[in-house]
């Protein structure tokens, strides 16, 4: 069966054409509150027709209390009146979604403020105000839960609220009549005693019957604590006591009254120390993948409740919360996704279902076919949860009995008549039939997608297996019968694995997981691979795979991700199969193995405006949750970064990208976090140069940072380190500044600052671990001058100008030199610079004695054995070529100004041939020898083999070495 669009968007659908008209009348509710309070209902109509908010909810109340009603009674009536208009707008004129909830939300937040004042004036004509220890008045928060805390209350909802107070303090008293005070209570008294009025006044059922429902169920200890906690009480309970499963709960919650404490009220700012405590237990700083296990059973629970209800009752069955493929199981696929990657991603972070689907799918952590899917569900069972409740006003998801009833709600979502439902022509029954289809075509969906995501890993059923635990008992890690089980090399590593005291003294559940972990990998590198053409990946990636987990042994999160994400851990053991050095990053960063998980893992290559986009994303994020510090910022660019290097690495050892690409997209990802690490960085810099004020807050830097090196040639390789140079535009910040006060300070003192505070940012490990290794000794006069260099000083350092110039081996650096980060105007300026030191008229024969001078120097610094070959830095290795390129580039640049450009050693030499500064030929297979070497070096390092060659390995190289031995003696002759 097929569900159109309308019942996803909430578009005005048609009944089918037998239906009629459908009317919101048919629920027994809507008549009962037509007939009491019609009166009423032409006062709110004339206050505001449509969907209800907040001005005319508030609106209505005020009126119906002038007109002689007390609160207690406006409220109910209100919430009588609002609850037949949805009910009226849903079912005949087709209203969104949204707007239900929407509305829902708003009738709960007026009546919790109203209710909470008229508990506090009575509460403190008794007691007196609640002050703390300086006499500041003390703040209730009335904290929504679940669908309230969302915004999605549904129109028949109970709602769940915890009460939190600020801190501890005492009233002041009141008078007593005799001239005096009394009633002094504590405040946690006080604020008791406001809940208890409070849940009176809105939960309590009187002739107008109720506003809402009241659950404190989720508030610390629930049934059993007491009904109000202080804020340093909560936050206690949730670093001693707080469980898992109330992660989810207060993943939601938010302050709903008084109003004052929300967005844009007066007392907000102090209502934001409850989110800082609320956060830091909901969303963990790492991937949180041992929530998975906490919310199995959590699920298991509740599914085994609803079953035991149903039993002998099978129309308890068709719960539309509750049961299999319910609303239920997407909030928790929703809201597992987001705590287990919320602490990282906060841009994920949002209490609205539907908001979450989407930032999810953004993220690309789900699928954005299944996401819309899941969503579009939701939608549906959200409308028939609604009309559910407009029969009778009951707070049940079960669907009725009756043929009518189930008709009716049929025919108010617009579902088609349709033979297939039933398999006969339509009839009286066709309604109820077509429900039930779109019922079970939803929730067939709904159920696959959460028992995919929450399946618990387990092995196959036992079975003739010597590849580790395949059936029977599981068995610990360190048991004989365990290693017994695996083929004798892979046993004999685990026994030694298991006899390390840090595995001995993990818990047994502990030591279970790791054999059900090496059992399953073992299995999965030694089975058939499902690709045709490949070979098993072989012992050597279980071997690896154990050494791997060695560091992790007391890091649960990593090791649950991969019982919980078994296509994870096939790609790691390939990864680890392929190559050696990729293990030794594993081992510094694990994290990053969650990106095997991405299906796109294999697509594409480096998107640095993608890149951008989504630390631009986090870092809004991370503002709108109050947690843009530093510590936040410096753990997400490393987060970042070193899970764009694992994708590079991974399609690298795949063969999906050359040696070339490889270094391209590596460097341009330093170049992208070199600039977004400036940015930041300057935001939390204490004292900046210029005008104090709106220059200092609202503008960059007038900050380069200049790349050498092998980032410089666009040549880096994983882990290289970064040469680099920062340079400020003396031009605009040398000005005095009239308006400056005695403590700001200089330019040249600020950009210094500003420089040291930046290399810390990069550099400094933290537990996401660290960015890059910093070099800036190739700055003017090296480690003994300034970190950071006026352009004015840079450019007469590098032209000769005065008595401190640059030597020879720092052009021959210039040569490979660009602008990488900062302020895009000063890129001109270097280049410039550059290409004015460049083109000068040089001596060639002191130049190239120089030039040969420091090559001899450095083969000296890495000498080879006999008979072996340095790929580097042997004769004819690639420092022959790159020591060739910069002196042609250095001597004749100002005869052929095409050298100049920072194009890469091939290119350059190709340059060379083309202009007759090499013999027709010469240019071209130098070049391929250049790029083979390389290739052969970047093997070796992957590898973590020897990067000299010797025997057969030293022959099959040996063109390329007489390639390059040729390039030199044409350029050096005689040396």
């Amino acid at each position: 069966m097929h569900l159109s669009n309308d019942l996803v968007t909430g578009d005005s659908p048609q009944a089918g054409p037998h239906t009629g008209p459908v009317r919101a009348d048919h629920a027994r509710y809507v008549q009962r509150i037509r007939r009491r309070y019609e009166a009423e209902r032409v006062i709110f109509a004339s206050i505001e027709p449509g969907v209800p908010q907040t001005p005319s909810i508030q609106a209505l109340i005020d009126r119906l209390m002038a007109d002689g009603r007390p609160l207690v009674s406006a409220l109910r009536v209100t919430r009588q009146l609002v609850l037949e208009r949805l009910a009226t707008l849903d079912v005949e004129q087709h209203a969104v979604l949204g707007d239900i909830t929407s509305a829902m939300t708003q009738l709960a937040e007026v009546t919790l403020d109203l209710a909470l004042k008229a508990a506090q004036a009575e509460q403190e004509l008794k007691h007196g105000a609640p002050l703390d220890s300086q006499g500041r008045r003390i703040d209730l928060w009335v904290v929504g839960m679940g669908k309230l805390g969302g915004r999605e209350l549904n129109v028949s909802s109970d709602i769940d609220l915890v009460y939190v107070y600020e801190e501890d303090g005492q009233t002041t008293g009141a008078d007593n009549g005799r001239g005096g005070l009394g009633g002094q209570i504590s405040a946690h008294e006080f604020f008791s005693q406001v809940a208890r009025s409070l849940s009176m006044m809105i939960g309590d059922t009187t002739e107008d019957g109720f506003v809402f429902r009241v659950d404190l169920a989720l508030r610390p200890n629930g049934n059993s604590g007491p009904a109000v906690v202080s804020l340093s009480m909560l936050e206690d309970y949730f670093l001693v006591q707080g469980r898992e499963w109330e992660r989810f709960a207060w993943l939601k919650s938010r302050v709903v009254a008084p109003r004052e404490a929300m967005p844009k009220g007066e007392r907000h700012d102090r209502a934001l120390a409850l989110r800082d405590v609320v956060i830091p237990f909901v969303f963990r700083r790492y991937l949180d993948y041992g929530i998975f296990e906490s919310l199995r059973q959590l699920h298991r629970k509740i599914r085994d409740e609803a079953n035991r209800r149903a039993a002998g009752r099978p129309e308890r069955a068709n719960d539309v919360k509750l049961s299999r493929g319910g609303i239920r199981e997407i909030e928790f696929t929703v809201q597992l996704l987001q705590v287990v990657r919320g602490g990282q991603f906060p841009e994920i972070r949002t209490r609205s279902t539907l908001k979450a689907l989407q930032r999810l799918a953004a993220r690309n952590l789900i699928p954005a076919e299944t996401a819309q899917r899941l969503a579009n569900s939701y939608v549906l069972l959200r409308r028939i949860e609604h009309r559910i409740q407009y029969l009778e006003d009951q707070q049940t998801h079960l669907l009725p009995t009756d043929d009518a009833d189930l008709a009716w709600i049929a025919a108010s979502l617009g579902l088609e008549d349709s033979i297939s439902a039933c398999g006969s022509k339509p009839d009286e029954r066709s309604g109820p039939c077509e429900l039930m289809g779109a019922l079970c075509q939803v929730r067939e969906f709904v159920a696959t997608e959460f028992d995919a995501l929450l399946h618990d890993g387990r092995a196959p059923a036992a079975g003739n297996c010597k590849q580790g635990t395949c059936g029977g008992p599981p068995v610990p890690v360190d048991s004989e019968d365990f290693h017994a089980m695996l083929p004798a090399a892979i046993g004999a590593r685990v026994v030694s694995f298991s006899k390390q005291p840090r595995v001995a003294v993990l818990s047994d559940a502990a030591k279970l997981r790791l054999a059900k972990l090496i059992g399953r990998a073992t299995r999965l590198a030694l089975a058939p691979p499902d690709t045709p053409g490949e070979g098993p990946l072989g012992e050597a990636a279980v071997l690896r795979f154990i050494d791997w987990l060695n560091p992790l042994l007391r890091r649960d999160s990593y090791l649950s991700m991969l019982a919980e994400r078994p296509e994870v851990l096939r790609r790691l053991l390939r990864l680890l199969g392929l190559a050696r050095w990729s293990m030794r990053y594993l081992m510094l960063h694990p994290g990053v193995i969650d990106e095997l998980a991405d299906p796109r893992l294999m697509e594409g290559r480096f998107d640095r405006q993608a890149y951008l986009k989504d630390l631009t994303e986090r870092h809004r994020a991370w503002g709108r949750a109050g947690q843009a510090d530093e510590e936040s910022l410096l753990d997400t660019l490393r987060r970042a970064h070193h899970a764009e290097v694992f994708r590079t690495l991974v399609r690298d050892v795949e063969g999906l990208v050359t040696v070339e690409q490889v270094a391209d997209d590596l460097s341009a990802l330093a170049d992208v976090t070199l600039d977004m690490a400036l940015r930041w960085a300057w935001a939390h810099l204490q004292q900046r140069p210029g005008k104090q004020g709106a220059w200092a807050v609202g503008h960059q830097p007038h900050f380069a940072v200049i790349a050498y090196g092998k980032l410089g040639g666009k040549e880096l390789g994983y882990g290289s380190d970064l040469d680099l140079v920062f340079l400020y535009d003396d031009s605009l910040d040398d000005a005095p500044d009239p308006d400056a006060g005695p403590d700001s300070p200089s330019p040249i003192d600020a950009y210094l600052a500003f420089a040291r505070k930046l290399v810390s940012w990069l550099t400094l490990r933290t537990s996401a671990g660290e960015l890059f290794d910093i070099d800036t000794a190739l700055r003017p006069n090296g480690n003994s001058g300034l970190l950071v260099t006026s352009f004015h000083s840079f450019d007469d350092y590098q032209r000769q100008r005065g008595s401190n110039t640059a030597w020879t081996w720092e052009h021959q650096a210039l040569t490979r030199a660009r602008w990488c980060a900062g302020e895009p105007a000063l890129a001109e300026r270097f280049e410039d610079t550059r290409r004015g030191v460049l083109s000068t008229r040089r001596d060639s024969a002191a130049l190239r004695g120089e030039v040969v001078s420091m090559r001899d120097r450095l083969r000296e610094a890495h000498p080879a054995g006999a008979g072996e070959f340095d790929l580097k830095h042997s004769r004819g290795g690639m420092i022959d070529v790159e020591f060739a390129v910069q002196y042609l580039v250095l001597a004749r640049s100002h005869e052929h100004p095409c050298l100049m450009d920072n194009v890469g050693n091939i290119a350059l030499l190709q340059r060379a041939e083309d202009v007759g500064l090499l013999p027709e030929g010469l240019g071209a297979r130098a070049g391929q020898a250049y790029r083979a070497l390389r290739r052969l070096q970047h093997r070796a390092r992957l590898d973590e083999v020897p990067t000299r060659l010797s025997g057969e390995a030293l022959q099959a190289v040996d063109t390329h070495r007489q390639a390059v031995m040729a390039l030199w003696a044409h350029v050096f002759p005689g040396l």
